[in-house]
């Protein structure tokens, strides 16, 4: 299960993941400064924005050779760009430093603290290791004659499933990434596995478009996303030669995002 739907909303899990370790902490932090009338919940906040801050000034800075011809781009938070540990430190330093200024804070902070990143870094490890034990599904899909196409056949090669639409805006926007990928990474295989759309439809896109693609795959009820649960377009699943998911990216992917999930492609399918 790649996202949870809560109403109208749908929500990754690794944000989900995210937003229970933040009530986790302030319900901690409030709890133990009630009696002092000390509750950290503003200065957990402060410290969740730093956090974000710094993950991404650390993203951007690893890899700022794609964001030298966008320059706009390093603000332009929708493509997932971070790195959490340095956010991380950040955070726990600066909370340190800020219940050792106030005694009030420092039990009601310090336990928040505590409680809020262990909750979050053992969810985390949880949440990957799971999907580190999913597999490819196996699922008879037709290519863009019509033919049937199980997925197992492209095992043996480390594999990247996009699953899209015509009519997904962060689709089209990143499709031209990922095709410029699919022409350059000859030792990885690029599906484009289209959700819920005809034939007719996926070809005047392209045309138009004058998009070049390789194994664009129809699948017109959707059962892909079904299977992996994610119903949030754009979502794109790496898995390595064997058919271990090895990660996953719900939203678009910019030339950055998309570099470093190949890297962690890569380092998932070394022997």
């Amino acid at each position: 299960m790649l996202t949870v739907n809560l109403g109208p909303l749908t929500l990754a899990v690794p944000h989900l993941l995210l937003i229970g370790s933040l009530l986790l902490a302030m319900l901690s932090g409030w709890w133990v400064g009630r009696a002092s009338a000390h509750n950290p919940e503003p200065q957990l906040f402060r410290l969740l924005l730093v956090a974000l801050l710094v993950a991404r000034l650390a993203f951007v800075v690893g890899y700022f050779e794609y964001y030298q011809g966008a320059l706009w781009r390093m603000v332009d938070i929708r493509d997932g760009g971070f790195i959490a540990w340095p956010g991380v430190i950040a955070a726990v330093l600066l909370g340190g430093w800020q219940a050792w200024r106030d005694r009030g804070l420092r039990k009601p902070l310090g336990v928040a603290l505590v409680v809020g990143v262990l909750s979050w870094g053992f969810a985390n490890l949880t949440w990957h290791a799971f999907e580190q034990g999913t597999r490819l599904p196996e699922l008879a899909l037709r290519d863009s004659r019509g033919a049937p196409v199980a997925l197992q056949d492209y095992v043996g090669k480390p594999l990247v499933i996009n699953l899209w639409a015509t009519w997904c805006p962060p689709c089209r926007r990143e499709m031209p990434v990922l095709a410029e990928a699919q022409a350059t990474e000859e030792a990885l295989t690029f599906l484009f596995v289209n959700q819920g759309e005809g034939e007719g439809e996926i070809r005047r896109f392209l045309d138009a478009s004058g998009l070049e693609l390789q194994n664009v795959l129809l699948d017109s009820d959707g059962r892909l996303g079904q299977q992996v649960g994610s119903m949030a377009l754009p979502t794109t699943l790496f898995y390595d030669a064997e058919g271990h998911q090895v990660g996953n990216h719900l939203g678009e992917l910019s030339r950055a995002s998309l570099a470093r999930a190949l890297e962690n492609l890569r380092e998932g399918s070394q022997p």
